[in-house]
């Protein structure tokens, strides 16, 4: 598996797509398949069967995964789209924004 600039619970900001410039929080991000879920982006119609959970059934409007590529990271400082530096220190990873400097956590 490869290794994603992305993490859960990251804010990012769509950088392409009918989407193009609303942030979010990631909910959920697929590594096999490069794609992410991010709160309130690429919402989706899907029809429902009645259920438990939706006893009327009907659509039910649901975020569909988005790909990591157009996807970037807040830098935490500035608000502004980032790139990432990754550091090493012992067995810890650190992330890094490169406009600020400041450590992603």
């Amino acid at each position: 598996m490869s290794k994603l600039h992305i993490r859960k619970n990251d804010t990012v900001i769509v950088l392409a797509g009918s989407d193009k410039g609303k942030t979010g929080k990631v909910l959920k991000v697929l590594v096999s398949e490069n794609r992410a879920i991010v709160e309130g982006v690429h919402l989706v119609s899907k029809s429902t069967k009645p259920s438990a959970k939706h006893p009327q059934g009907g659509i039910v409007k649901m975020e569909a995964p988005i790909h990591i590529s157009n996807l970037s990271l807040i830098d935490p400082k500035s608000g502004k789209p980032t790139r990432i530096a990754i550091k090493h220190e012992g067995k810890n990873v650190i992330r890094i924004a490169k406009k600020s400097g400041e450590e992603i956590k």
